[in-house]
């Protein structure tokens, strides 16, 4: 039968379309492996990338197990056939890497970098193989390696994971033409060496500055340099590449989809918006895979269309600071369901996942009792019994120490620690303190390390009448790393941080949840730490609010290191007193219940804090020479 639905009335058969095409869009296979997860010495870098895209995916319902793919790393074989050998045999040195990831691994690091990246190119290695066949859409949530050039590596970039896909297809018998489009920020230089002798494979990039001479039997290399947006991209876009869709007519299309771009991107000099990038996404999709107009079949209406199975292989690349992921989600979930879906928040998509992950811890393995003596505790009995009560060896009275040794393994904080290097991570408590209780994380049994410093308690007389966990201080560190120009030492630091503030204030969160408190306290002692929390903080009091806001207008766009430095040394004058602008450490807060969520964003506040900030005149002063 030509037409399996031609019987159809016209009004059923548009509408089995529509739902078709739907269906079409939820036929993306992703590929994804925990071994991704890689911490780098670099402050740019999220680890978690893309385990928050799966998270966030997963949450909405939007893909079914059956699409979720766990890769291998590529095969070695594979490589030999993309890099040279010597190169290849130089890798087993940690040092032939400190050129590309801009500092001396250690051999741990150097083995987890290779891990990593290799795991990723079999990432892409896989997603080309599920759909190359079947024509259909797959997404490697990793990958896009275009700086490994066959000699070298640069930039973070080991293994050029897509030309060993390319390989492995031709290897399998597949001898199409071959498109492979890359719009990340920097120039895929790389790529364009590998298929420079080539000309069944088409390089396409579209960057800030070009690297090399980029020359290339079937290229397209646009340098646009620094300060690009929205619309001088998407018209450069729109010239050059349908055009070579049109001439090339390629027969499989790999897309590294750099956000990079982004204009809140950590690294990038480019400010295109979240809106600028779904929208670039859109035409690579759309040209890729072009509606096409069947044959109408007696009595159905002209202009009914279906997708082109050509397949589309898309890969993560550039892209720093851990709201990245943020811009790949939003556009598969577009793929996905056809609507513009607005992401939550890093902060609010970790809570998620934690409150998740609390829903399966029971009680009693959090505060160590046993569930059949009726919740009665030591001190309990003690005390019926008229004997003194001694104090109580749960943290906050609740949380027994392999409680919470539990809870940071199943939320495999203790995993990342060891990914660090931190084989041995020991927990401890001091309950002892008049101004709080302690806990402390060091690096080994022999506490050489310390890396967390945890001082909290509770509070009803900040915020009355609402009672809160006060964070009296908090210290997170890695004292095996230095500070870089990348990431500058801050006020009051000895050593960079761990990377891990949300997932700390999403577990006080949870302790406040448990405990129901109204909301977790914070007195930041610095403009950084005050900056750093104003994403999920907000100060108690709306005057402190409107301070602030006046003193991060003065500071414009600095750098936060620059920023916080400028505070410090003064260079914020209060133009109506003349005198320097210095920071008072005043409370801030993340509110929980709903009662001080809605006391804390009325309308009363925002006027408040707005009038303040209104009467603030702060102005920051050059800094002086020498």
């Amino acid at each position: 039968m030509k037409n399996p639905i031609g019987w159809l009335p016209g009004i059923v058969r548009r509408r089995w379309r529509k739902l078709s095409n739907i269906l079409d869009r939820r036929s993306v296979e992703l590929v994804y492996g925990p071994g991704y997860a890689l911490t780098l010495n670099t402050g740019l870098h999220d680890p978690r990338r893309g385990e928050r895209i799966l998270a966030y995916l997963e949450g909405q319902d939007l893909v079914r197990p059956s699409h979720i793919h766990e890769p291998d790393p590529v095969p070695l074989q594979l490589l030999r056939q993309i890099h040279h050998e010597d190169y290849l045999d130089a890798l087993h040195d940690p040092a032939s890497l400190s050129r590309a990831v801009g500092f001396q691994p250690s051999d741990g690091e150097h083995n987890a970098l290779m891990a990593t990246q290799r795991l990723m190119a079999g990432g892409t290695l896989l997603a080309t193989r599920l759909v190359a066949v079947s024509g259909g859409i797959a997404v490697n949530l990793g990958g896009g390696l275009h700086h490994a050039f066959p000699d070298r590596a640069e930039r973070f970039c080991v293994f050029h994971d897509v030309a060993a896909a390319v390989a492995d297809q031709r290897q399998r018998g597949f001898d199409g033409r071959i498109l492979i489009v890359d719009l990340d920020l920097h120039d895929g230089d790389a790529t364009r060496e590998h298929f420079a002798a080539d000309d069944t494979v088409h390089t396409f990039s579209i960057h800030n500055q070009t690297n090399g001479d980029g020359e290339a039997v079937a290229s397209t290399a646009i340098e646009l340099g620094a300060g690009i947006e929205d619309e001088r991209f998407l018209a450069v876009l729109d010239e050059s590449l349908p055009p070579l869709f049109e001439a090339f007519r390629p027969e499989l299309v790999l897309y590294i989809a750099g956000t990079d771009p982004a204009e809140d991107d950590k690294l990038g000099d480019w400010s295109l918006s979240a809106e600028g990038l779904l929208a670039r996404d859109r035409r690579v999709y759309e040209l890729s895979r072009p509606r096409r107009s069947p044959e109408p079949a007696d009595g159905e209406p002209k202009g009914e269309t279906r997708f082109a199975k050509r397949p589309l292989v898309i890969v993560l690349g550039g892209g720093y600071g851990s709201d990245a992921w943020r811009h790949t989600a939003r556009t598969l979930a577009w793929m996905l369901t056809g609507d513009a879906l607005e992401p939550p928040t890093t902060e609010a998509l970790t809570l998620a996942g934690y409150r998740r992950l609390a829903a399966h811890f029971r009680p009693a393995e959090l505060t160590g009792e046993d569930p059949d003596d009726w919740g009665l505790s030591e001190e309990d009995i003690l005390g019926a019994l008229g004997s003194p009560r001694r104090r109580s060896e749960r943290f906050l009275g609740y949380y027994s120490q392999h409680g919470i040794e539990l809870a940071l393994e199943r939320a495999g904080l203790f995993d990342r620690l060891r990914a660090l290097g931190y084989r041995q991570p020991v927990l401890d408590f001091d309950l002892s303190g008049a101004d709080g209780e302690t806990m402390r994380v060091f690096g080994s049994p022999r506490r050489r390390h310390l890396l967390m410093e945890l001082k909290v308690r509770r509070d009803k007389a900040s915020l009355p009448p609402h009672e809160m966990l006060r964070v009296e201080w908090l210290l997170l560190q890695n004292p095996r790393r230095e500070f870089s120009d990348r990431q500058p030492r801050l006020p009051g630091q000895q050593h960079p941080g761990l990377g891990m503030l949300r997932d700390l204030i999403a577990l006080l969160v949870l302790v406040c949840d448990r405990q129901q408190l109204d909301g977790l306290l914070f007195v930041p002692s610095h403009y950084h730490t005050a900056s750093q929390s104003r994403r999920v903080l907000r100060f108690v009091h709306p005057q402190d609010e409107g301070r602030f806001r006046a003193l991060r207008s003065a500071l414009g766009g600095l750098p936060l290191a620059q920023a916080t430095g400028a505070v410090d040394e003064g260079r914020v004058q209060n133009l109506d007193t003349g005198e320097p602008f210095r920071w008072q450490p005043v409370p801030m807060v993340l509110p929980i219940s709903d009662e001080l969520e809605s006391r804390m964003h009325g309308d009363t506040y925002e006027e408040e804090a707005e009038a303040v900030r209104g009467n603030t005149r702060l102005e920051l002063r050059p800094a002086t020479a020498g």
